[in-house]
């Protein structure tokens, strides 16, 4: 099973590749996580990616494609691969169409930005143990104050409203048309997000798993 998870920050794409990689026993791949490593172990295009990065230029998407190409090669992704963050443009999906990476199916979060906004804001982190808390759905016992280590709770900048309302016009502008993109494909499965347990049920269901 060979999957792309598309949806906008704090869909919860993470949280369900997590999941499925479990469940349907196969890798997620993460461009950051690949990223990092290519150029940990030195890879040709690990290397050329470091130059980009030393420069503090954007790594560009003939050199990110070739990170992917080099990481799905590995033994691991022989019965399948879950992707995660990537393509985040049109310009990326037909890049990794034309090097010949296929996929059965893309599965599209689908959340409201009203409820990404309330779901991001309300996230809190300890400042010393990085425990991580929801004013409303996971709240410290004591307002502010970590149950852990007793640190001090902390919005992170990533979480700010208009920090997240800036994502998710990046969001909206540039990757959103990828779900038209592979609906022209036959590829795209949309599913509402319920709740971790429930979205989950809802994408093997779609997979048909």
């Amino acid at each position: 099973m060979k999957l792309i998870l598309l949806g906008a920050p704090g869909a919860g794409k993470g949280t369900q590749a997590e999941i499925l990689s479990e469940k349907l026993n196969i890798p997620t791949i993460s461009t950051g996580n690949i990223l990092r490593a290519a150029v940990k172990n030195g890879t040709p295009t690990g290397l050329k990616a470091k130059e980009f990065m030393d420069a503090g230029k954007l790594v560009p998407d003939e050199v990110i494609i070739g990170i992917i190409h080099e990481r799905l090669a590995e033994p691991d992704c022989s019965n399948g691969y879950i992707l995660d963050g990537v393509p985040r443009t049109v310009a990326q999906a037909e890049a990794i169409e034309k090097a010949g990476i296929i996929f059965d199916a893309v599965v599209s979060i689908e959340i409201s930005d009203d409820e990404i906004i309330n779901r991001m804001g309300g996230r809190r982190v300890c400042e010393s143990c990085g425990s991580s808390y929801h004013v409303k759905a996971a709240p410290p016992k004591r307002d502010g104050i970590c149950d852990n280590c007793n640190g001090k709770l902390i919005q992170r900048k990533d979480d700010a409203p208009e920090t997240v309302k800036a994502r998710l016009e990046v969001y909206h502008k540039e990757t959103e048309p990828l779900k038209d993109f592979y609906a022209e494909r036959g590829l795209l499965k949309s599913v509402e997000n319920s709740g971790i347990a429930e979205t989950t049920e809802r994408i093997l269901s779609v997979l048909g798993k």
